[in-house]
This record gives C-alpha cells, structure tokens and sequence, in this order.
C-alpha cells in the first residue's frame, strides 16, 4: 500500500515522507524510532531533581516578554508551580509564544530543569495543557527522525495507521532459531518497537530485530567470502624501484606498524591471488601514505588505480595530496579527480582520460562508479572510511575491472574479535602506533557550568589563528528537550560570541552541494567555528582546528567520541577536546572519563565493549563503526557473535538455503528484502 492510502496523507505529505525513504506502508513499519520519552507523573518543584528532564504543573503569572539581542529573540516568563515555588521558562527564536500563550492558564513544562543561582530555569521546554499530557503520562512515546513540514507527531499518527491497516511481514525465521535463542514472533517485535508497553518489552523487541539484522548481514558477507575465497590474480605484479625511491625520499620514515603493513600489502599484490585487505588504523596512524604507496606500485606495473572516499572534500584533499607528491617526487602518476559536482564538459573529458588510459590513478567518490565510467586496465580499488561504503558499492567498484585487487581503510577502532565476524570477507591489517612527532590530544570531561569558560578558551585559540568543532546531537529542535541541536546552538552562539568570530552550522539534512560548500569553507580558514552533527566525523582534514566541543557527550558512545575527537590533532600545534556532560550521574562521568586515560582507539574501543549493555537503550548513541539500522556492535556484541555462530551452522547445514527448514530465510536474502540503508552505510 502507497503511504497516500494513510488517512490525512496527501501528496504534498507523501513528498516529504519520501525524503525519509518511505513510500509504502511496509516503509513505514521499518522505519523504527530513533529514541523514546517517558513522561513522569508532574512533580512539585521541590520533588523535582535538577539536571534531569521533568514535568511541572503551574500556571503562567505576570508578563511575557520578548527581546532581542544580536538577531536572537528571547522569550520569557514566569510560572506559579502547584506546591509552591517559581519556575523561570525562557525560549529562543519563539515569540509567537507571546500571543499563543495565555496567563493565569495552567500547564504542565517538561523539559530539562536547570538551577541557576538559587533559581529553577527551564528553556525550550515544551508546554501541555493538563488533559493533553494526562494521556501521554506513564507512557513511553517513540521519537522518530524527522525533517522539515513533517513533525514526529504527524509520522506517530501514520505509523498507528499502517499498523492497524497494514499486514505484517511473514516471520522469514526458522522456528528452531527463534526457539533456541527465545526471540519474539517479528509481528511483536515491530509493533512492541513502535509503541513499547515496557521497557522491558521494548528490550525484547529490539533483540529480535537486531539479531535479523546481524544474521541477513553475515549471511550474505559468508556468500561473499566463499564466493572471493581464493581468486587467481590476473594483474600479476612485481616489486618495483618507485616504491622504495619515494620511502626513502619523503622528511620522516614509516612507523614500524606501517612497514609492517606495507609488507603485507605488497605480498598481497605480488601473490598468485586477489588481494582483499582491510587496514583498520586511528585517525594520523599513516593510512593513506599506505594507500598512495599502493597505487604507486599499481600504476608502475602499467596498470590503473582508483581511491574512493566517502566526501568530495576528502576526495579533493587526496587529490591535491597525491598531486603535490607526483611534482616532489617525479612520480609515474598521472591523477585525475572525479566527483558529482564536475561540469559536464569536464567529466566527459575525464571519462576519456581514464578509457585512454592516459590517467592512472582515479580519486573521486560515487561517482566512480556510474556507468559511464569505463576503465581501461583497473586492477587495484582503495575505498576510504570503509564503514561509509555499502558492500554493494564495494562490489560497484571492483566490478569496474576484472577481478580487482581490493584495498579498503577505516579508522574506526573495532576490537578483533568483533572486526573477524563484520570484515569477514576480508584479510585485517592493523596499524596500531602513531607517528612519534604526533602531540597527543589534550582531553577534559565536565559538566555545564564549564560551559561559559569553553567559549573563553575557544576565543583564545581563535585569536591565535585556530579554529573550532561545537558537536551537538541533533539537527534541530525536537522532542528531546535535553538534547543540544545544531540550528538554535549556532543561533544562542552568535548572540554570545564577538560578531568577528565566523560561526556556521553544518548537519545530515544540508543538500550536498551546500555541505561541500561549508567544509570547503571551513578547510579555507573562512570560518571560526563550526556548529555541527557527527557528520564531519569523516570526510574533512582540518589540520588548523585545534579545539572540539561535543555537547552531551553522554549520548554517544566511547568509540564515536573517539572517531570525532580524531578531527582534531591533525596538525602540529596543541589540540583539545572537552566533553560536556549533561548526566550528573557518576558512572556517566567515569565512562567519559576513560577517553581521559587514553587516546589508543582499540583500547577505548575495548572499554566500550565492556561498559555497554544489551539494556541500556537510553544515553548512548549508536558507535561511529558499522551503522546498522538498529543494531550497534558494542552495545549487542553479544548478538552479534550469536548470529555469527547461527550463521556458520546455517551455511554448514544448507549452503543454498533451499532446505524448507531455511527456504524463508533463503527467499528474504534472494529477493533483497533487506532494506538498502543497512548496507548504504556499512
């Protein structure tokens, strides 16, 4: 069923549920919240807990004044709570607050209460009448991903329409699984994730649809391995004198990991079969040296190589990168850069360079894998930022030739045991020591009365030529009343800093031409500080930015917090990080704390394995590694080896899964039911 089926979806609403990928009511019914609220009972002032999110009944008393201070418009008044006391609301960028509200009328403010000064202060917390909050209290309520026209209520409304019209997707499982691992039927599973009666229940449901998730992917990366398994090589090389030439020519010396690395690549590529390599290494452990060594040895072999990385940005810092190295050095490389934003006169023109042959070596994103490109003698693919690259646009690429060598690089830290099962297709390498002229990260975990002498400090280091990170967690405001978001930040930050100081916002929703626009912007030193989601967490090099500020660091996990803070330290001056909690609980402090202790992704990112839960669904944001629909390989670790293991039993068991024990399951991989966007970003 079309989603214009939906009572109260007209066209111009379709349009916007399409920009969220849903078309169908089917669409709809995997399109699962993204977090969920709990709406307490209201509580007295003098019940309530500050630094935490509460509901307050009261009624507005006195005026409700707006004023405006640089651009910002600040409304603000006062509530008269039940069981005594005031509450001072204060809201940025509303004042049509001012005529919408009316005094002496009761609400109930939920939102994330603050105590300033002796004062209780809540800002942009959301206000109910009593009745409309009496029908949500006790209840958890889904927060679903939104965009621009379409409010998480309007899709709330439609996904109770499409679970009451829609018929559910038959269980593809085998009853023996779901039995052995005590699984939820997939029907309880959905409609428990879209509107929970427990957390409990909630915990159940979302196992059920992450152990689907973990098993569809491992199956089909088994296929994909037996299929890779031992492959001849068909562009035989040998060692060649450029490689060595250009190691001892470059101003510094490998580290002893990267020799190490070299040597396995350089096997790779001069043995009897197909190199299929992952190199998993921390931000400034010397990847992409490796990567332009690789494609040296490629092109003087007399064949073609191409890089991909997951932003134009990125894409162009290589080129420019490898371009400056040809002049240095007088190497036999002749690159090209091909991206979505080239003229059509210019990707024609590079479209005949690389069928000639004339160009060797071909940097660019997606767009080296259209159709029109047609390669002459492609035999080695290196992709960038692994996990930003489906396995589909994986094979695009090495389809390009003829059974290609295959390169690909993340540094995204993973621990082995979980990176053996995600990578199974692939042999690991790993870089695990950084450069010895590399200055370590200077890390600090606080609180929000920091908040104030953050913003001094990034004045300082602005004045000295530097620039700045602000990471928040969501794009906009939204139901989470505690979280940070990029557009009314960057709006509050331009109120309070010096108007010398450039500030811009940067987040997922952006086209991608006005992203490409801002980081390019922001690498040309055109901007002070950068307001933005972990969008920037790959796919730009900054080597002047020398401070990062994640907001509710507490909602991330260590390893994302990690991969973020890897923007920063790129150059050869000082660099800071400063994780700013909103949690006053302890153990959220020392979790935070252990990215204090160390800046060694794998061992953060083996901290992270252990600290996590399978129950703990609240606080934490998905890892920056592998980003699966629902599933986050810390988090669900344990999930993740369970499919595993059900997954080599299948294959062992039914290699074809044709057995009416695994035919269901068969048939779901078979007709690509698995939705695009688990492997979009795998």
């Amino acid at each position: 069923m079309t989603i214009t089926s939906l009572k109260g979806v007209g066209e111009k609403t379709a349009q916007l549920f399409e920009k969220l990928d849903i078309t169908t009511t089917d669409d709809l019914l995997v399109y699962y919240p993204r977090d969920y609220e709990y709406f307490s009972d209201p509580v007295t002032l003098e019940q309530a807990a500050a630094d935490e999110v509460t509901a307050v009944s009261g009624r507005i008393r006195g005026n409700i004044a707006t004023r405006h201070v640089r651009g910002l418009s600040i409304t603000a008044f006062e509530m008269e709570c039940a069981g005594g006391g005031i509450l001072q609301m204060t809201y940025f960028n509303m004042p049509y607050l001012k005529n919408s509200l009316k005094r002496d009328t009761q609400y109930v403010a939920r939102g994330y209460l603050l105590k300033k000064g002796g004062r209780f202060v809540m800002e942009q917390a959301k206000l109910y009448k009593p009745e409309e909050y009496g029908k949500m209290a006790g209840r958890m309520m889904p927060c679903y991903g939104t965009t621009k026209g379409l409010t998480n209520n309007a899709i709330t409304k439609a996904v109770r329409q499409a679970l009451a019209v829609s018929s559910l997707p038959q269980d593809h499982l085998p009853g023996i699984i779901r039995e052995s691992e005590h699984l939820n039927p997939l029907e309880d599973a959905i409609r428990q994730m879209h509107f929970p009666d427990s957390k409990e229940l909630l915990v159940q449901a979302r196992e059920r649809l992450v152990f689907d998730e973990f098993l569809l992917f491992i199956l089909m990366l088994r296929r994909m391995r037996e299929d890779n398994q031992v492959v001849q090589n068909q562009y035989p090389m040998i060692d060649v004198a450029d490689t060595g030439r250009l190691l001892e020519a470059l101003p510094y010396r490998l580290t002893a990991a990267q020799q190490k690395v070299w040597a396995e690549i350089r096997s790779d590529l001069t043995s009897e079969h197909v190199m299929n390599r992952l190199i998993q290494g921390d931000v400034g452990s010397g990847k992409t040296i490796l990567a332009f060594l690789a494609l040296l040895m490629c092109v003087a072999n007399g064949y073609q190589g191409a890089m991909m990385a997951p932003t134009e940005v990125l894409a162009a810092q290589h080129y420019e990168s490898l371009s400056q190295l040809q002049k240095q050095y007088k190497l036999p490389v002749r690159p090209v850069l091909l991206t979505g934003s080239a003229t059509a006169k210019e990707r024609r023109q590079i479209y005949a360079q690389i069928e000639s042959g004339e160009a060797n070596v071909i940097l660019g994103t997606h767009a080296l894998i259209q159709d029109k490109v047609v390669y002459r003698n492609l035999a080695l693919v290196i992709t960038d930022e692994q996990h930003r690259f489906g396995v589909r646009q994986r094979e695009s690429l090495a389809q390009k030739g003829k059974q290609v060598h295959v390169l690909v690089m993340s540094a995204t830290p993973i621990p082995r045991t979980l990176a053996i099962i995600l990578y199974g297709d692939l042999h690991i390498s790993v870089l695990d020591e950084l450069p010895a002229n590399r200055l370590p990260i200077k890390n600090c975990v606080v609180n929000t009365s920091y908040r104030e002498t953050a913003y001094r400090f990034m004045e300082k280091e602005i004045a000295a030529g530097r620039q700045v990170y602000i990471i928040c967690p969501m794009v906009e405001e939204g139901e989470m009343a505690e979280l940070e978001d990029v557009v009314s930040y960057t709006a509050r930050l331009k109120s309070i800093l010096p108007d010398t100081i450039q500030i811009a916002a940067l987040h997922g929703k952006m086209k991608p031409a006005q992203k490409n626009r801002i980081m390019e912007a922001f690498a040309a030193r055109q901007i002070d500080i950068l307001v933005s989601t972990t969008v920037i967490e790959v796919g730009i090099n900054v080597p002047n930015a020398t401070v990062m500020m994640v907001e509710n660091a507490e909602r991330f996990g260590l390893a994302q917090l990690h991969q973020l803070r890897g923007r920063v330290g790129r150059g050869d001056t000082q660099s800071y990080c400063i994780f700013m909690s909103k949690s006053p609980k302890p153990e959220t402090m020392a979790r935070l704390k252990i990215l204090n202790e160390s800046n060694d992704g794998f061992y953060i990112a083996s901290q992270d394995l252990k600290l996590r839960g399978p129950g703990d669904l609240f606080g934490i944001r998905q890892s920056g590694a592998l980003k699966f629909v629902l599933g986050d390989i810390f988090q669900d670790a344990s999930i993740l080896q369970r499919a595993s293991d059900w997954a080599d039993r299948i294959l062992a068991e039914d290699p074809e899964l044709v057995t009416k024990q695994y035919a269901s399951l068969g048939e779901y991989l078979k007709n690509g039911v698995i939705n695009e966007v688990d492997f979009r970003t795998i």
